[in-house]
């Protein structure tokens, strides 16, 4: 499509040559039951010859979002909280491919690491353009009983908010003690199809990419404050 006049044209994907697919886990369990589903994502993706790789964000410090709004001042693909990871899971998303969200369950929702990064990312791509638009994304959810689909949902709206694209059901795997989610055989069956099919289309759309005619500076209606 021949670009407007006076409006940049922008990318939805990876400009690198190879593809990605980017995990980041919000479970302070670094091996725990998320760590193992996120694995068995990867693994399928890998065996397709997509290249991975995996932020551990929980259980390190991560502020929350504080409304600020200096994202949108400065529009620089950056949170002007730079003292954790946040920064370093945008800018690895924005040239990624595809991205993975894992969290276990934590009082029906998912982890205070992943809410901050859900926040924060969400505003700063907001601020630039919808920057995550045109990638897949997807979520894994460890859950003991309750709680795997409001957890899973906060989640996917962030793809879903950022116009990026889901194909499939999320990846919810049961197990309480690490290492008991490896027996739901249908959790880790359901996680390696997660892969199978992420790895099918990011390989499409990086082949054949979507592009749109949008402005870089699109939405400036969280700014309007009364």
């Amino acid at each position: 499509m021949p670009g407007m006049p006076g409006v940049p044209e922008r990318t939805w994907y990876s400009t690198d040559t190879m593809t990605k697919v980017l995990a980041i886990n919000g479970s302070p369990r670094k091996d725990g039951n998320t760590s193992i589903l996120i694995r068995h994502i990867l693994k399928e993706l890998e065996n397709e010859g997509i290249e991975t790789e995996t932020i551990q964000l929980g259980g390190k410090k991560i502020h929350g979002c504080t409304s600020c709004m200096k994202c949108f001042e400065n529009r620089d693909r950056k949170c002007v909280i730079d003292d954790d990871l946040v920064n370093t899971c945008i800018e690895k998303m924005s040239k990624a491919d595809g991205i993975i969200f894992g969290s276990p369950v934590y009082f029906l929702d998912v982890t205070s690491e992943m809410k901050a990064l859900i926040d924060r990312a969400g505003f700063v791509s907001y601020a630039n353009g919808h920057i995550f638009s045109g990638k897949v994304g997807n979520a894994a959810v460890a859950v003991r009983r309750a709680g795997a689909s409001r957890t899973a949902d906060s989640m996917l709206h962030f793809f879903l908010a950022n116009d990026m694209i889901i194909l499939g059901l999320p990846c919810i795997g049961i197990g309480r003690d690490i290492g008991d989610v490896t027996k739901d055989e249908e959790g880790i069956a359901h996680a390696g199809k997660v892969g199978k099919t992420m790895a099918r289309l990011v390989k499409i759309l990086h082949n054949h990419p979507l592009t749109a005619n949008i402005p870089v500076n699109t939405d400036d209606r969280m700014t309007k404050k009364k």
